[in-house]
């Protein structure tokens, strides 16, 4: 196909999934933000650096191009991994070997009174496709949707082309959906905290979840509204308004699908993690990349008894997920009593003279409006621009609000929270080393 037959073509500025057909056959399957844009970077003169020989060759051959436009960007991700499974096109396999492609798997229970062994409530978990198509031996794409291990079954949704993507999408259903993962047995009272567990007595309603969750991973959205409305209704009607009033909740979040961490993620945009639209200024210090850099949040915290034995502590997240390579503990040296402000501000200033280490786009504290202050007036001294927020706790330690940056505050409370959660088992670990050590050499 060539560039002018490609200007003929109506292409909407809207979420979806594109065709590339030859001869009536699709060849190639992709998704996008903007179906134009994303189309239209096909023929670029630098197309051979930007997509490689494969997909030159693919655009060469092709002779139609087709879309399909979807409600979200998530929702292209699930339509492109369903037609790639459904179509196997020839340039898709080509690009990217199945055992490259990421998978959702939904382990499936063990019966109430089975004694096989299997989980009690079904697990979400991301696999990749050299740990299924190795060992299981599923054979090409789309085969083999359900396989065995051990004692329970799985069931498989993919493949999905891209593994940062598919994690972001993961999260936004989580949010709607909250369900186990892999990781949910070490975390499980903090996920409760930000609504990503639900009530794990309620097996019933749990399963209702995974239910749904299979059906969005087959496309079939207006199903799972027709069956929520369904269930609000029946709640209402036995006066259950509290489970009513959470199925009316992901009803609306699935008419109005969140998905700004996928647009950000689309490689056809260019999108610079360093300089969001709603902030400014950012210190570029500590990257040589601004499109491949993560996002970066440190989270910082102070523990000591009576102003004894204070540390301080640096928990890291990247892209969402802990980096517990990257943490650090400072030993407090300024302070002789419990001034947990001035303990923040000399681990922050001794951590931001550290310029080999990459700066972070937000910086998390625990405490109120004066831990909120005193990291300004450091950052501020160092002339460095890097929006803060802190984690309010009530009586019991728990989190009630987080202050600061209203728009992180909202875009990434989950990560602000698990931040703050490591910093302070971080903090506490760390202290209580320092303490018997102390004690032991006394």
């Amino acid at each position: 196909m060539i560039n002018k037959n490609f200007k003929k073509l109506n292409i909407p500025d809207k979420s979806g999934v594109y065709f590339f057909r030859k001869r009536g056959e699709i060849i190639y399957i992709g998704k996008a933000t903007s179906l134009r844009n994303r189309v239209k970077s096909y023929f670029g003169k630098d197309l051979i650096e930007t997509r490689g020989p494969i997909l030159v060759d693919m655009v060469f051959q092709s002779d139609k191009i087709n879309y399909q436009v979807t409600d979200s960007v998530l929702e292209a991700i699930i339509l492109e991994a369903n037609l790639i499974k459904k179509y196997q096109p020839k340039y898709n396999t080509k690009e990217k070997s199945d055992k490259s492609f990421n998978f959702v798997c939904i382990t499936k229970p063990a019966r109430l009174n089975s004694r096989s062994g299997g989980e009690k409530l079904p697990r979400v978990v991301i696999v990749r496709g050299h740990n299924i198509f190795g060992k299981y031996a599923l054979g090409a794409i789309g085969q083999g949707t359900h396989f065995s291990q051990k004692h329970y079954a799985r069931s498989l949704f993919g493949p999905f082309t891209s593994g940062s993507q598919l994690r972001e999408a993961i999260k936004i259903i989580r949010k709607i959906f909250p369900f186990l993962d892999e990781k949910s047995k070490n975390y499980i009272e903090f996920y409760k905290q930000i609504n990503l567990v639900p009530d794990l007595n309620d097996r019933k309603l749990y399963l209702q979840n995974i239910k749904n969750i299979k059906l969005f991973f087959e496309g079939k959205k207006k199903k799972i509204l027709k069956n929520l409305e369904k269930e609000m209704k029946a709640y209402a009607q036995k006066h259950e308004f509290e489970k009513a009033g959470e199925i009316k909740r992901q009803m609306f979040a699935l008419q109005h699908i969140n998905d700004v961490a996928l647009i950000k993620s689309d490689s056809s945009f260019i999108f610079s993690p360093l300089r969001p639209a709603d902030s400014a200024g950012w210190d570029p210090r500590g990257f040589k990349n601004e499109r491949t850099a993560t996002f970066r949040i440190e989270a910082y915290d102070i523990a000591h008894m009576g102003g004894k034995n204070m540390v301080g502590v640096m928990t890291v997240l990247e892209d969402g997920e802990v980096a517990k390579s990257e943490y650090k503990k400072f030993k407090i040296r300024t302070q002789n009593d419990a001034n947990d402000t001035g303990a923040l501000t000399e681990i922050l200033e001794r951590r931001l003279k550290h310029t080999e280490w990459p700066y972070p786009h937000l910086i998390v504290v625990d405490g109120g409006i004066a831990q909120i202050n005193a990291s300004r007036g450091v950052l501020s001294r160092l002339s460095i621009d890097i929006p803060v927020v802190s984690v309010l706790k009530d009586e019991r330690h728990k989190p009630k609000d987080i202050m600061g940056h209203k728009v992180f505050a909202v875009k990434y409370k989950r990560e602000i929270l698990l931040a703050n959660n490591e910093a302070h088992r971080f903090a506490i670990a760390y202290h209580k080393k320092i303490r018997s050590k102390n004690f032991l050499s006394k």
